[in-house]
């Protein structure tokens, strides 16, 4: 008996534990709107206690004093004028005290004028488009947990089905526009914390607008049961300051125009293979499956299906425009060039398909220009295998719509000579993570290394960064759980990190005069999975 009551015990005491963390009232959030949705919600909140003590209290009373057993008799009357009056005009006034701030909130949340920022946020199953009408930058966004996660292969992260490769970055202070749509089936863009819960729905554009206060990541979802994979469509926003804002757009703009280097190169099949992986287990796995064994009827298997084995133009054609009256996308418009060769290329060869053909990316660019199938495919790269066309060096594959409409996968990379002496080497490692860490770290910790504490520690001074390098190796490589820090090593290949760790060690004042290379990076690795 005693050993079922320890039992007993401890499982209140582990479920009350569990109750603490959790969050039973809504957040008060981080923008004018969410503020008076949570102040009107209070006052509602506070008025029911008084009405809820005062009805229960007089039925309380009512029971005790007025039972049979003391000797009570009820009233005989049928009908009682001023108490019906009482009991109509009460609740009436109650029901106007509590409109007329509702109102006044519910007017302010539709006040969209004089907006300083407009972005137009389209649903897609599963994932989102985001368009800075001003900035002209455009991307998707997509769920970015590990498939292992997904498939219980894996301990769950922090933010399991939370965190996305791409997020919305946003300046604080500025009042921006939301124009929510959709491209499909109903979608609601939704984040509590900017209280903000807007329907997508196709053919029509609902309007909301915030105002962030303070700099940090705020995390929603889709609100709309919008189809199988309605729990794998989250969102991130991520607030900065107004010349972190601006740095990013730049970073947007310069790696569009990056990507036509990578487009024109001429890609191997192995390059294509590996990025190709990493596209199709981002993007298509979901419906097809990891394995390519798809969930029929409505996700046809890939693996020695007709279209991933058959003629490579039919394959194309179905990847770029999807196909009409079943559950197949077009991804023309969602996936760079580099990304659908790649991926295209990656179902080809993969789970004992073996056809051995590839596609390059300016194939893809040549069919997104206009020309006939045949004629894009008799299209020739004009930079050598490793190298993009007019660079000495290669460039992360970003595409057309900015680094962040693409994979974030390891770069493909060729061989980077080495420097004629230590010096050189260090100051080499440096100019190239220099350009990592713009592309990179920036929007969080900012061009100086400042940071934007707490939320974003900075690098400049700090003791991760100065300190032991395998430390720091550890921290990029695998992130910190609990706080915004990701994890870096599926995200940039080794020689990147490398450069970017020496960049840090070596920036701001820090001269450590630490170099790290990519062999580093790679023992790191290999330590990891022994």
């Amino acid at each position: 008996m005693r050993s079922v009551q320890s039992t007993l015990f401890g499982l209140l005491a582990a479920s009350g534990t569990v109750y603490a963390d959790i969050e039973l009232n809504l957040p008060q959030g981080v923008s004018p709107i969410s503020h008076d949705i949570y102040d009107l919600h209070m006052t509602v909140f506070w008025i029911c206690v008084v009405i809820g003590v005062v009805v229960f209290g007089a039925m309380f009373y009512s029971i005790i004093y007025h039972r049979k057993s003391r000797g009570a008799k009820a009233a005989d009357f049928h009908s009682h004028t001023w108490l019906e009056i009482g009991w109509t005009i009460v609740p009436a006034i109650i029901l106007i005290a509590m409109a007329v701030p509702a109102t006044k909130v519910l007017l302010n949340m539709n006040n969209e004028e004089k907006e300083e920022l407009t972005i137009k946020i389209t649903g897609y199953q599963w994932k989102w488009h985001y368009e800075y009408l001003e900035d002209g930058v455009s991307f998707f966004s997509n769920l970015s947990t590990p498939a292992d996660q997904l498939h219980n292969q894996a301990p769950k992260g922090q933010y399991y089905l939370r965190e996305v490769d791409h997020p919305l970055v946003v300046p604080i202070h500025k009042k921006i526009r939301f124009l929510i749509t959709s491209n499909d089936v109903n979608h609601a863009w939704w984040v509590a914390d900017l209280g903000v819960k807007r329907d997508a729905i196709s053919g029509f554009i609902n309007e909301a607008w915030t105002k962030i206060d303070k700099p940090g990541t705020y995390r929603g979802q889709c609100a709309e049961l919008c189809g199988i994979n309605h729990a794998f469509m989250p969102i991130v926003v991520i607030a900065t300051t107004e010349q972190g804002y601006k740095d990013w757009v730049a970073q947007q703009k310069g790696q569009a125009t990056a990507g036509e280097a990578d487009t024109n190169k001429q890609w191997t099949q192995q390059e294509l293979m590996k990025n190709g992986e990493q596209v199709y287990g981002r993007i298509c796995a979901a419906c097809h499956q990891p394995a390519g064994t798809g969930l029929p009827p409505t996700f046809p298997a890939l693996k020695g299906s007709k279209t991933a084995t058959g003629p490579i133009n039919a394959h194309i054609d179905t990847v770029f425009n999807g196909r009409s009256g079943t559950a197949m996308q077009a991804f023309k418009n969602q996936l760079s060039d580099v990304d659908l060769a790649s991926v295209i290329t990656y179902e080809r060869n993969a789970w004992g398909n073996n056809k051995g053909d590839m596609v390059q990316p300016i194939q893809v660019k040549a069919l997104r220009d206009g020309k006939s199938m045949d004629q894009a495919l008799a299209t020739k790269p004009t930079g050598k295998p490793g190298v993009p066309a007019g660079k000495p060096s290669p460039t992360p594959p970003t595409g057309k719509q900015s680094k962040a409409a693409t994979s974030t996968a390891p770069t493909p990379s060729a061989a980077i000579a080495p420097a004629a002496s230590p010096a050189d080497a260090l100051k080499d490692a440096i100019a190239r993570g220099e350009k990592v860490y713009t592309n990179t770290c920036t929007v969080c910790h900012q061009p100086g290394g400042t940071g934007m504490p707490p939320t974003f520690p900075a690098l400049k001074g700090s003791k991760i960064v100065t300190g032991p390098v395998a430390e720091h190796i550890d921290r990029v490589m695998n992130g910190k759980q609990g706080t915004a820090m990701q994890a870096f090593k599926d995200q940039l290949n080794d020689q990147d990190i490398a450069d970017v760790i020496t960049y840090e060690r070596n920036s701001w004042g820090n001269n450590t005069g630490t170099l790290v290379k990519p062999e580093d990076i790679k023992a790191a690795r290999q330590g990891q999975k022994q």
